[in-house]
Order: structure tokens, then sequence, then C-alpha cells
């Protein structure tokens, strides 16, 4: 049961990642060119998707 709960956590979390990922494209383009640096979303989306796949029974 707690399993199950914390598995259907890490994937609202992912998914919750991706659409902010997503939604934040534009400013990542922009601190990218302006900067030369964009926020490492990807670190966070790998985490959790590693985390996801860890869980799986």
């Amino acid at each position: 049961m707690i399993a199950r709960v914390y598995r259907s956590s890490v994937f609202a979390l992912y998914q919750l990642t991706i659409a902010v990922g997503i939604l934040v494209m534009p400013l990542a383009l922009a601190a990218q060119r302006t900067a030369g640096r964009a926020p490492p979303i990807h670190r966070i989306v790998e985490r959790l998707e590693s985390a996801y796949e860890g869980a799986k029974p």
C-alpha cells in the first residue's frame, strides 16, 4: 500500500516537473541567449524519472 502511494507520488511529481519545464522553456531560452546558461531542469526530470523507474514493482 505504501509502495503504491510512493509510486503515485513520484509519478505525479515527474509529470508536474515536465509540465513546469515546458512552461518555463521560453524563460530558459531567453536565459540561454542572454547569460549563456539555461536552468538545469533536465537534472530534476532525470532524477525523478529514475526514482519512478526504481519504484516499479
